[in-house]
């Protein structure tokens, strides 16, 4: 079993509890959507409302990835300690070997009007397939973290 972490942070000038209000619902999927529009395609709703145990479709574009799309699940939600966690649970990486890829995303508070972004990829898969580990990338992360740095700080209430 091959096993790895690629994290990524930055910070946003913005309450944490509005960078949560963002990262914490549907709004982040569809501010992935509109803004990575290079890798993305779009995302689609398999089950839930946006909570924990929700389910989403991302399909990409042609060519971008080692496969087109993939099912994720979102495994945790904790509001108090704003962290967000969600697991390929279909396609995609599993089809290459994986037997795990989480996504994590963190805010911490670092002020009252600023905070910092963390986003960690957690995976894991066969020995035989550890050459697939090249395919993970913490990049299409940290583009969404500077989307969301450029939302949050467009609409400021």
């Amino acid at each position: 079993m091959v096993s790895g972490q690629l994290s990524h942070e930055l910070e946003i000038n913005a309450p944490a509890s509005k960078a949560w209000e963002l990262y914490s619902t549907l709004e982040l999927a569809k501010l992935a959507e509109r803004e990575l529009k290079e890798v993305l395609d779009k995302t689609e709703i398999v089950e839930g409302n946006g909570g924990q145990g929700t389910v989403l479709k991302l399909t990409f574009k042609p060519g971008v990835l080692g496969f087109s799309s993939y099912n994720e699940k979102f495994t945790k939600i904790d509001h108090e300690n704003r962290v967000k966690e969600a697991e390929v649970v279909e396609g995609g990486y599993l089809e290459l070997g994986f037997t795990l890829y989480r996504v994590r995303f963190e805010i911490v508070e670092k002020a009252e009007e600023s905070c910092i972004v963390k986003s960690t990829i957690e995976y894991e898969l066969k020995e035989e397939a550890a050459a697939n580990a090249s395919f993970v990338t913490i990049q299409a992360l940290a583009n969404l973290a500077e989307s969301a740095k450029n939302y949050l700080t467009q609409n400021k209430a």
